[in-house]
């Protein structure tokens, strides 16, 4: 599952409890979120609280480590 959270402010707590809810119930599900253009302001949330392993990020027009489902 991608989310595009491009246009997310602002980069918060409450966005961070969000992606973390969305995440879990992929997960939950058995599927992998994505998520894909954050800003650096959010990076800097998900290492700050231990998610980035949780929610690997997608860039734009970069090849992701892995391969996320098409958008």
């Amino acid at each position: 599952v991608v989310c595009d959270v491009a246009e997310v402010t602002p980069a918060d707590a409450d966005a961070i409890d969000a992606l973390a809810r969305l995440a879990l119930m992929a997960r939950r599900r058995g599927v992998r979120l994505w998520v894909r253009d954050p800003s650096a302001e959010l990076c800097e949330l998900f290492e700050l609280v231990g998610l980035t392993r949780i929610l690997p990020v997608w860039r734009s027009g970069d090849p992701p480590a892995e391969t996320p489902p098409a958008s």
